[in-house]
């Protein structure tokens, strides 16, 4: 599919009402991993950020795949 210039960007919420918790999980995330994402961001390295958003993938592909399967 092609991108128009009219069409709105990728980088939405799908479910509106889960942006405070994504939040609120990525900036848990990055204190594990001793990055601080209060304030300007536009610093971090694409390492710092791709950590992060790395391990919340994972984290939630574990999640799902537990409610899958039955186990919590």
């Amino acid at each position: 599919m092609q991108r128009t210039t009219t069409q709105s960007s990728t980088n939405r919420s799908l479910v509106p009402e889960a942006k405070a918790a994504l939040k609120t999980f990525r900036d848990q995330v990055a204190t594990e991993f001793g990055i601080d994402f209060t304030g300007y961001n536009g610093e971090k390295t694409a390492r710092e950020c791709g950590s992060v958003g790395g391990e919340m993938v994972r984290r939630m592909i574990e999640t799902a795949e537990r409610g899958m399967s039955g186990r919590r």
